[in-house]
């Protein structure tokens, strides 16, 4: 049976509560919000004092960000921000930082909550990622059950809780281990302790990550009959598809990381399989998912807890082959002012041959680029990035070689539960999503969001991206000829005789 009502009048008047608010997904949450629903009412935020800021003055730059470019064309700053309300505390303390008298507002105002605050590192420690991921969790659902006219809670998980099976439903599975035990001995041990009982205390999982949002699904499990709840799965969040801008980001993880580093040519490898399926979802079609699962939990009589996966595995599958082809143009159409040397990005099929690989095109230049920036009084920063970006691979690698494929039934569903118009406006059918233009869109995106270059010097960047293809050509005929001319010395060969060591040569460095 389809909806009755409209998205937008079920959220009329009701007030908003955001953890996560300033983060990327946050942030186009509270933008679709304020743009999409003109009747809400109050959105509060929950901010971290940081930085000798206050929550006030976090909130002030928050509203200077480039998500809300398109809100600010047709409203001042003060129309489009005047029910957003910030909230002083932090996810990873007791009672989430909140104080007595902020709380008192949430507890007799807010109606909806969407909890996206967490701590997606996959290399961080056990105590911090279950004070962030269920403790936190837990502190939120504490609150949500004392409102007084509470209406839907949303959590915010993801895909990957799961990733100890390679094909999931929308469904819990099976928790290994009690989340008590695992607090008790978090509390209990140091951070070294934990890490040298790390594979016992995963259960299975791969890192701590998709093992304590596998632990706070749990936490909203148990109040399924207590008050309306939903939770989202999404898989790996990428730039816009449409909204507010196509290609809009302000996540550096993933292929938007990628790009911003291969745009500058300091990435210049990639170790990615071309023909599995990744599973990639645009922010957009998530912030969608995220305000019509909230509406759907508290607009209907059923009790019953609905997951929903927000991915694109089985909807609209994407492999790297179908715009490998293209990548390289890409970043030749959006090249930067700022680029230090002349793209090409290649993909490889294992991290054991990136790594070889980096040696010659990552670590080198950077040993040189690094001597001459600190000759010249600057900070040297390309090894450090990417001593980090090898280090992370031992951690990703289950993730980048390995297909997952999430079912999303329940999502389906969702869209065709909506009415025709809301089906637009909160779109979630991913069916005219094309690959190709979204990743000409990302690294337009990925230039001006990322990278922070106005596309009014687009054309002086043509032009330094064309000088730096000389360059680029002039390197390379000089590292042949010195190869040339070192093996007809090694051989004794005339250079005329030993000519065709070029190609071979060619061929072998095309490998790496």
């Amino acid at each position: 049976m389809s909806s009755t009502q409209s998205v937008a009048s079920w959220y009329a008047n009701k007030n908003v509560f955001i953890t996560g608010g300033s983060g990327f997904l946050g942030l186009c949450l509270l933008e679709k919000l304020l743009r999409c629903v003109p009747n809400i009412g109050d959105i509060y935020l929950l901010l971290r004092p940081k930085k000798g800021k206050s929550v006030d003055a976090r909130l002030e730059d928050l509203k200077k960000n480039s998500v809300f470019e398109t809100l600010l064309q047709s409203k001042s700053v003060e129309q489009c921000f005047s029910r957003v309300k910030a909230i002083a505390g932090d996810i990873a303390e007791d009672g989430l930082g909140i104080s007595a008298s902020d709380r008192q507002i949430l507890v007799g105002n807010v109606n909806v909550i969407f909890h996206s605050a967490a701590t997606l590192d996959f290399a961080e420690g056990f105590k911090q990622t279950v004070q962030i991921n269920l403790l936190g969790t837990r502190q939120v659902l504490a609150l949500a059950k004392e409102c007084r006219n509470f209406a839907a809670f949303v959590h915010v998980s993801s895909a990957y809780v799961n990733s100890f099976q390679t094909e999931s439903e929308e469904i819990f599975y099976p928790l290994k281990g009690d989340p008590e035990d695992i607090i008790a001995v978090v509390e209990k041990s140091s951070e070294k302790e934990l890490e040298e009982r790390s594979v016992e205390l995963l259960n299975g999982h791969a890192n701590t990550y998709t093992y304590t949002k596998q632990m706070a699904e749990k936490e909203v499990e148990k109040m399924e009959k207590v008050f309306p709840c939903a939770i989202v799965r999404p898989s790996m969040i990428v730039g816009a598809w449409k909204e507010p801008v196509p290609g809009w980001t302000a996540s550096k993880n993933g292929p938007q990381g990628f790009l911003m580093g291969a745009s500058k040519g300091i990435i210049r490898r990639l170790p990615v399989s071309k023909e599995l399926i990744y599973d990639y979802i645009p922010v957009d079609v998530v912030v969608n998912q995220l305000i019509v699962a909230a509406f759907r939990a508290g607009s209907t009589s059923s009790k019953k807890l609905e997951i929903f996966h927000c991915t694109s595995s089985t909807r609209k599958p994407f492999t790297w082959s179908s715009v490998y082809g293209q990548i390289n143009s890409y970043l030749h159409t959006y090249p930067l002012k700022s680029a230090v040397w002349y793209p090409h990005l290649k993909l490889l099929p294992s991290v054991t041959w990136f790594r070889i690989s980096a040696l010659f095109v990552h670590f080198l230049p950077a040993i040189i680029l690094d001597g001459l920036t600190k000759l010249a009084g600057g900070r040297p920063i390309l090894m450090r990035l990417h001593r980090n970006v090898n280090a992370s691979l031992d951690r990703l690698e289950k993730f980048i070689f390995t297909e997952f494929i999430f079912k999303a039934d329940n999502t389906q569903k969702l869209q065709e539960w909506l009415t025709s118009e809301d089906q637009v406006m909160f779109n979630l059918d991913l069916s005219s999503l094309r690959w190709p233009e979204f990743f000409g869109d990302l690294a337009r995106g990925v230039r001006v969001y990322l990278n922070h270059e106005k596309m009014s010097n687009i054309e002086a960047a043509r032009g330094k991206d064309t000088m730096l293809m000389v360059l680029h050509l002039a390197l390379q005929l000089a590292i042949y000829s010195l190869l040339w001319y070192t093996f007809a010395c090694l051989t004794g060969l005339s250079m005329s005789k030993s000519m065709l060591v070029v190609p071979v040569f060619y061929v072998l460095f095309s490998f790496v």
